[in-house]
């Protein structure tokens, strides 16, 4: 087979960018995803996300596992990644976050010339259609469905209050450029009729709509092994289909758009990459590149919990199933109710220090207790609090764990590896207790389940090596700029290859302050424009 451009990975950058490209019908797409269609009712329902997290067993996941973390006590991190078409957009909280102004301002800084606020903030408009209208801050034109909560749970109301009460100012927009404050989450979720209430995952917003293009080819359940190279071009893409080996030609582009983990791996299984780490597998050379699997960067996470004897939350009790029932007729009735829930309903995003330019911790408030990735489960009824420190200084790498292109890559976040990272989330969790120790919040909680009375700075950091990781945002390992290490230069091409690019998260050079799929999204929007030249 053969087509202009070859898209490896249908996650959230690869249907945003099968899908735009393909608008052109003088062009042919073909897009190769491992996962399956992502699709279902575990998909397009927001509170299945609970299912699919803990990757037991891997429902459209992944399910990666770090290397021994030593900042972590040796622990090994958990990673979920989704494994469909829409990616991690079929299997995350749906949280539409966009970042602080100043994230992009500092790409553009380092290098990434045209990747400034005022020149993505179009693409972010592109994207998005938002319940709220058209204005400065938000589009209603594209495919994307952006919206607020169905069902927000009054006790998510009560933890922005409790915030409020702290003098934290509330914030009702989190993504026209500063970030600051205490609200609640946007999401992407359906608010036309025909759809509301389900998740809009990239490929119900991109892919799925657009799937009879006769310009579009898209192979689900087809796994890539390498990238087919004439000298230092890339021709094409060798991939696994239905347990047998095939090959597509690129005549004009191959794309990867596998994510932080799976970009990186393909190029070095294709040759691409450090020297040590690609030879020790008895894999030829083709490309030296040392910035491959390196600058890895993560949001890692700690979370507090507290039962609550609050019932309008999630929790295992007698009847807990009958009740799921009544829930999930509610949401195919009129998409509202529990089961329309993102789980993480409140949003902060507060200073550690007043001279910081921004915010540099995260929260979000869930409804629900959440311990390991919700794979330890709790009786009863709870809440947690998540508190992410926004710009580590830690940076890790993802390598080869196999010449086998089905063995999952080697990752090391080398979590507090810096201690300025320990030092900014010791000071995140207190700033997250106080505002569970605050009315009307407190008087919904009574019983903190990890954590307890009052730590010194030296227990909450024991507290922290002993259960934080990561909340999902892995991104640099394929980064963007101009520098030694640079994979991709600001038109996302590899650097030193013909017909080669990467567009996802790997390619940021540092980690915005926020969720990244919006981001993502983004920047699949604005590679499209740079392949067509536009």
């Amino acid at each position: 087979m053969r087509f202009d451009y070859v898209i490896v990975g249908g996650g959230s950058a690869g249907c945003t960018l099968a899908s735009r490209l393909s608008e052109d019908p003088k062009v042919s797409v073909c897009l190769l995803e491992a996962g399956g269609r992502g699709d279902g009712l575990m998909v397009r329902l927001p509170a299945a996300v609970i299912a699919m997290l803990p990757g037991r067993p891997k429902i459209n996941n992944w399910a990666y596992q770090t290397v021994p973390q030593a900042g972590l006590n040796g622990r090994c991190g958990y990673q979920p990644r989704g494994k469909a078409l829409g990616g991690s957009s079929a299997i995350n909280a749906m949280l539409y976050v966009r970042g602080h102004r100043d994230d992009y301002d500092a790409w553009a800084d380092l290098g990434c010339d045209g990747w400034s606020w005022d020149d993505v903030l179009p693409y972010f408009l592109k994207s998005e259609n938002n319940a709220w209208g058209a204005g400065d801050a938000h589009g209603v034109t594209g495919p994307l469905q952006v919206s607020d909560q169905k069902s927000p749970r009054p006790i998510s109301k009560a933890f922005v209050e409790a915030g409020q009460s702290l003098q934290i100012p509330y914030r009702r927009e989190f993504n026209a450029g500063d970030t600051e404050g205490v609200g609640l989450f946007q999401v992407t979720q359906f608010h036309d009729p025909a759809r509301n209430g389900e998740r809009c995952s990239a490929a119900a917003a991109f892919l799925h709509p657009v799937m009879n293009r006769p310009n579009l080819t898209v192979l689900t359940r087809a796994h890539a092994t390498r990238i087919l190279f004439d000298g230092k071009r890339a021709t094409g893409v060798a991939y696994r289909h239905n347990g047998r080996e095939a090959q597509v030609e690129a005549t004009g582009e191959v794309i990867l758009c596998g994510g932080a983990f799976n970009s990186p791996q393909l190029l070095q299984l294709s040759g691409v990459g450090r020297p040590e780490d690609i030879t020790p597998h008895g894999i030829d050379m083709v490309h030296e590149l040392p910035g491959v699997g390196q600058n890895l960067q993560d949001h890692l996470d700690f979370i507090l919990a507290y039962k609550s004897r609050d019932k309008d939350t999630f929790g295992l009790t007698p009847g807990a199933g009958l009740q799921m029932i009544r829930h999930l007729l509610t949401w195919r009735r009129n998409g509202t109710g529990l089961m329309a829930t993102p789980f993480a309903e409140g949003a902060a995003f507060l200073k550690t220090s007043p001279d910081l330019a921004r915010p540099d911790i995260q929260l979000h408030f869930v409804i629900g207790i959440v311990d390991d990735h919700a794979r330890k489960l709790h009786l009863g009824h709870g809440i947690s609090c998540h508190t992410c420190a926004l710009y580590p200084h830690s940076r890790g790498r993802v390598g080869l764990s196999s010449a086998d292109p089905q063995a999952s890559p080697e990752i090391d976040p080398n979590y507090l590896s810096d201690p300025r990272d320990l030092d900014t989330l010791v000071k995140g969790v207190r700033l997250s207790r106080q505002i569970m120790q605050a009315a009307p919040l407190a008087s919904r909680l009574h019983k903190e389940l990890f954590v307890k009375g009052e730590p010194d700075n030296t227990e909450l950091e024991t507290h922290i090596r002993q259960r934080a990781d990561t909340i999902y945002h892995p991104v640099g390992t394929c980064k963007m700029g101009r520098d030694d290490m640079a994979v991709v230069d600001p038109k996302l091409r590899v650097r030193g290859m013909d017909g080669l690019r990467v567009v996802d998260a790997s390619v940021m050079p540092r980690l915005v302050g926020g969720n990244t799929n919006a981001p993502t999204i983004m920047i699949a929007e604005k590679a499209a424009d740079l392949i067509r030249g536009t």
